[in-house]
Formats: structure tokens, sequence, C-alpha cells
């Protein structure tokens, strides 16, 4: 799916890259003015109601272009993406664009813009003329025929210009795309939707450019990813080799290190290992078997020297009171002793005085 819309003064070159586009894409073209033109030359009520618009080089109504535009979009033409070539031409426009479309669930991917001088834009504009025949497009001041008055693709000596493509149409054109078409550019930008791709020069290294965006805002996200390969270079970045021959690169953690130096030394070691005899190599894995009992000896000797702990810990508490039973008594008994003697030297004394009669 490719949904692309081109932004541009008349003469830019849309017209021009839409058609190599829709050619290498496989995409169809969609234009505003060839749509209107269509309807101008079968006569039907669209073409009657915009005919003087388009001779006098105003712009349509946006309810007339937004309608015909939306009626090519929706059919079976399009299912696989379009190239929409000078519309929208206003924010307005834009807007019901974006609305429309988002009620198609097939919102605008890309807007290109087609950045050119104004003064060279004149001259494509008033120079070219097209094929009556086969369409071909030429401009008598950059892109002449190889033959003066004969079609390269055709050979036929009709040519014609279009109407509008004169002195005062395309003043009047340049003067409303800066008022308002060129306000587009910020639109698109503020969606992260805009790029901008230089108008002057070779058309074949303009469509170059052009297809180096598209290739890599859009195209991508069509194919589908596998990982083939990923591997250290030398520049300590992980190198990830998909389908196709992409080559992604990202940077390598400490983890990812840590890892890969533990692998490492696995592989070394079973590298190692080879050359020694089959008793050798099962070392390690003895080793290891040999971690559980003794880890369960251990644990059962912390636990057993816990208890012995816990129980010298009981039995100091339980004969600490008995002890302090025979202190007691012996305290009890020097007082009493003391007091008896006491008591007795009292009598003592008292007898030892003259009694009274």
């Amino acid at each position: 799916m490719m949904r692309i819309v081109l932004l541009g003064a008349p003469g830019s070159g849309k017209g021009t890259q839409a058609r190599l586009m829709a050619e290498k894409y496989r995409v169809p073209q969609v234009s505003s003015g060839e749509i209107l033109r269509r309807a101008v030359a079968e006569k039907t009520e669209l073409g009657r109601k915009v005919e003087s618009i388009m001779k006098s080089g105003d712009l349509v109504s946006d309810n007339l272009v937004i309608d015909a535009v939306t009626d090519q979009l929706r059919s079976s033409e399009c299912k696989r993406g379009f190239i929409l070539d000078g519309f929208p031409r206003t924010i307005p426009q834009a807007q019901q664009l974006d609305t429309r479309l988002g009620w198609m669930n097939r919102p605008l991917q890309l807007a290109l813009h087609f950045s050119l001088d104004p003064a060279v834009v004149v001259k494509r504009t008033t120079g070219r003329t097209e094929c009556g025949e086969c369409g071909a497009t030429y401009n008598r001041y950059f892109s002449p025929p190889a033959k003066r008055g004969i079609c390269d693709q055709c050979g036929s000596r009709n040519f014609v210009q279009r109407s509008d493509d004169n002195q005062r149409s395309v003043r009047a054109r340049l003067e409303a795309y800066d008022r308002d078409t060129a306000p587009l550019i910020t639109y698109f930008r503020a969606q992260h939707k805009l790029r901008t791709v230089e108008g002057s020069g070779d058309p074949v290294k303009i469509f170059e450019r052009i297809c180096e965006i598209v290739d890599t805002e859009i195209r991508p996200l069509e194919k589908k990813v596998t990982v083939a390969e990923k591997r250290r270079d030398p520049n300590d970045t992980m190198v990830t080799v998909i389908s196709g021959g992409t080559v992604v690169r990202q940077e390598v953690s400490d983890e990812d290190r840590s890892i890969d130096s533990d692998q490492g030394r696995k592989q070394k070691n079973a590298v190692a290992g080879k050359g020694s005899s089959s008793r050798t190599a099962k070392k390690p894995v003895v080793k290891k078997l040999k971690k559980k009992p003794v880890a369960a000896k251990v644990v059962k000797k912390v636990a057993k020297k816990a208890a012995a702990k816990k129980g010298a810990q009981k039995k100091a508490s339980a004969k600490a009171p008995l002890k302090k039973k025979p202190l007691a008594a012996k305290a009890v008994k020097k007082v009493v002793k003391k007091a008896a003697a006491k008591k007795g030297a009292r009598k003592k004394a008292s007898a030892t005085k003259p009694g009274r009669r």
C-alpha cells in the first residue's frame, strides 16, 4: 500500500514525477486537475460548473473537488494505493481528505514537497506542451522534442497547450498557491509526514531522490523482515543480517558481553577437552555432582551446631534460679542470727543493772 500526496507550485514537476512513480510502484496517479479537465472535455455537469473558473486561473470550490477526488479514491483502481497530484490545495481540503481517508482506514503516509524558484516555475508552465495523440509532455525551454514539432514517442505533429498555461493565468495561479496551498507545508510537517525534494535539475536524478525517500519511508513496512544471522563485528557492534542482505547494527550491552564471555569460556573448555581422555573430560561433571552431598553435610553441621548452642542456652537459664536460693537463705539466717545476738545483748545488759523494788 502506498498513499502519497505531492505538493508544489504549478509547473514544479509534480505531474511528471507522479507518472514515473505510478509506473514504478504500480499505483494510479490521481490528479484533481486531470479529473476536472476530463469533466470539462466530456461536458459533464461538473465540467460545466468548473470550466469558467479554470480558464480564469481561480481555484475550484472545495466541495466540488473533494467529492470528485473521493469518488476516484474509492474505486477498485486505488485499492493498492494512490499518488495524489495537485490535491489537496487548501488546509480545509486536507482536513476533509484526512477525515474521509480515516473513514476508509487508509490515511496518508507521506507528503512530498517540490521546492522550486518561482521564475523557473513560470518558464516551465508557459513553455510546456503535450502531444495530442499520445499525451507525451515537452517544454520548449527545458525539454523540447529531439526534432522540432515532431513527437519523440509517436511521431505526431499535433502539439497542444493547455488553455490556462499563459502568463496571466500562471501569475494568478502562483499567487493563489502562495496564499492557499503553501500553508499545507506546515500542515503536513506538523503530522511528521513532510519530505522536501529539490525540484530543479535533471528529472531522472529528481526521480532517483524521490525513490530513495519512498523506499526508506514506506517500502520497508511492506517487507517481512527475517533474521538470517547475528554476529559481532571488529568494532564491538552486534550486526544482524536480515533477508535481502540488509544489515542492522546494534550496540552490545554489558550483559551481552558477559553472556558472550561465558559462552566463550564454555566453548574454550569444550575444545580443550576434545584432546584429552574421556575420564578427563568428565571431571567437571563429577565435581558438579559431588557438590550436592557436600552442601547437605554443611547444612546438617550448621543445624547441629545451632541446636547445641540453643540447648546450652536453655540449660544455663534453668540452672540460674537454683543458685540464687542458697544465697538468699544464708542472708536470712545471718540477719536472724544478728538480730538474736542483739536481743541477747539487751537482756544481759538489763540483768546486770540494779533492779527496782
